[in-house]
C-alpha cells in the first residue's frame, strides 16, 4: 500500500462496553443504554451484542427493544465516563502519532505514515492498539487500515467486533464494491434513496455510474461521492489545532411536556441561548447571525433564520434574535416539543463585518458591560458548575445559594 497509511479506530458497542467496566456485574447480559422515558428520549442509544442478536438496535424506542428481548437490562447514560474513557483511547493513539482526528467519540482516524519505520507495518500498530485498548481499558476496537480515510472507515465496519480489516489497492474492489452504497460514508438515508431511484444499491454500482449524471442529481456529494467510491480520497487527518473553520454552533432540546405558553417557550430559548453563548465565548468566537427550529407534537419542524448588526457572543444579543425568530413561527397555542438555536455566519473576531452606527449612544459601553458579565458567569461555572449561577426571567442573573 503505497504513499499513506490510515487507521480508522472504532470502540465496539461503546456505551455498553464501558458501563460493563464500570459495572461487571453487567458483564455476560443483555443490556443497552437508553435515554430517559421521562425526558422523551426512550430510544436505545446502544446495545451490547448479546442484545442486537435478539433484535435491538441503536435508535429503537424502549418499549420495542424490551419487546424484543424480555430479559434487556436498561442503563442510563453516563457521558463523562464515556468522555473519560475517549480520552483514554486518543492518548493511546497519539503514543504512535500526532496525527488524530476524532470521528465522534467513539472513532478516530490516526495517520501513521510517519511512524511504520519506528514501530512497524500499519497492519503491527493497528493490532497493538487493539491490544493496548482491551488490556488498558477491556474495550475492544474494530480497525481499518488502507491508503486513505474513507476506505480505512470501511474497514473498520467490515468485521466486528475486535478485529482488524487491511483493504489494500490490490483488495479494495473485492470488498468494497459489493457492500450496499449505504455503507459509504456520507451517504445517508436521503442520498441513498435518490441513488435506489436510480438502481443503484452498491458501491460498486456508485462507481460505475458518470460523475456528470451523480452531479445532476446530488450536486457536489455526487462528484464526491463518486470519488470516495473509485478509491478516491485524499482528506488529510486533521488534528485538533488543524480542524476546518467552525462554521455553527447550535444546541437543541426536547421537552418532557410539551411547550404551549409563549412564557415556557422564552424559557426554553434562554437557556439553548445561554449555553450557546457560551460556547462561543469558550472558544473566542463570534457570530454574525442566528437560526432556530421549532417542532410541534406532530414532529413538523419549520426553522427561520437572521444576520445581526454586530458579530456578537453575547446571551442578550442571541436571545433576543431567537425570541424575534421564534414568534414569526409559533402561533399559539401549538404545542412545541423540541427548540434549537444555533449561532451561523462564525468568526473569531468582533471587528467582523461590523458597520459603525453613529446613533448607537452608549451601546459600545452597555456590551462591555453585558462582556464583563457573562464572562464573569463564565468564571463561576467553571468553578462551582453551570449550575450555579443562571440567567432569571428577564435576563437577570440569579445565583444558586445552594450551591
Amino acid at each position: 500500500m503505497p504513499g499513506r497509511h490510515i487507521l480508522h479506530v472504532d470502540a465496539n458497542s461503546f456505551y455498553s462496553s464501558v458501563e460493563m467496566q464500570e459495572n461487571p456485574a453487567l458483564r455476560g447480559k443483555r443490556i443497552a443504554v437508553c435515554g430517559s422515558k421521562e425526558d422523551r428520549h426512550g430510544i436505545v442509544l446502544n446495545a451490547r451484542y448479546p442484545a442486537k442478536r435478539m433484535g435491538v438496535k441503536t435508535g429503537m424506542a424502549i418499549w420495542e427493544a424490551q419487546k424484543c428481548c424480555r430479559d434487556l437490562i436498561i442503563v442510563p447514560p453516563h457521558y463523562r465516563e464515556y468522555m473519560r474513557y475517549s480520552g483514554y483511547m486518543r492518548e493511546i493513539l497519539q503514543d504512535y502519532t500526532d496525527q488524530v482526528e476524532e470521528f465522534g467519540i467513539d472513532e478516530s482516524w490516526a495517520d501513521v505514515s510517519g511512524s511504520v519505520g519506528l514501530f512497524g507495518s500499519a497492519m503491527t500498530i493497528a493490532r497493538e492498539i487493539s491490544e493496548r485498548v482491551k488490556r488498558e481499558l477491556g474495550i475492544t476496537v474494530s480497525i481499518g487500515v488502507s491508503d486513505n480515510k474513507v476506505t480505512a472507515k470501511l474497514g473498520s465496519d467490515y468485521k466486528k467486533p475486535d478485529a482488524t480489516t487491511v483493504i489494500s489497492r490490490e483488495n479494495w474492489r473485492d470488498i468494497v464494491w459489493p457492500l450496499p452504497v449505504g455503507d459509504l460514508l456520507f451517504v445517508g438515508r436521503a442520498a441513498q434513496r435518490t441513488l435506489g431511484q436510480y438502481g443503484v444499491e452498491t458501491i460498486g454500482q456508485l462507481a460505475a455510474c458518470k460523475p456528470e449524471m451523480l452531479e445532476q442529481l446530488m450536486g457536489k456529494m455526487g462528484v464526491q461521492l463518486y470519488r470516495y467510491a473509485n478509491g478516491l480520497d485524499d482528506a488529510p487527518v486533521r488534528p485538533q489545532h488543524q480542524r476546518e473553520p467552525v462554521k455553527s454552533v447550535g444546541n437543541s432540546t426536547t421537552f418532557p411536556e410539551n411547550l404551549t405558553r409563549w412564557e415556557e417557550i422564552r424559557s426554553g430559548l434562554q437557556l439553548l441561548s445561554d449555553s450557546v453563548a457560551g460556547r462561543l465565548r469558550k472558544e473566542g468566537l463570534y457570530c454574525g447571525g442566528v437560526a432556530v427550529a421549532v417542532k410541534d407534537a406532530q414532529f413538523r419542524t419549520v426553522s427561520r433564520q437572521m444576520r445581526l448588526g454586530a458579530p456578537t457572543h453575547l446571551m442578550r444579543d442571541i436571545f433576543e434574535a431567537a425570541q424575534e425568530l421564534t414568534r414569526r413561527i409559533w402561533k399559539a397555542p401549538t404545542p412545541v416539543r423540541l427548540l434549537s438555536v444555533t449561532a451561523l455566519y462564525i468568526t473569531d473576531s468582533a471587528d467582523s463585518y461590523q458597520q459603525m452606527d453613529l446613533l448607537a449612544g452608549d451601546a459600545p459601553l452597555r456590551d462591555q458591560r453585558q462582556e464583563q458579565l457573562e464572562s464573569a458567569m463564565d468564571a463561576i461555572r467553571g468553578k462551582y458548575g453551570r449550575d450555579a449561577i443562571t440567567f432569571g426571567r428577564g435576563g437577570k442573573v440569579g445565583w444558586n445559594k445552594d450551591e
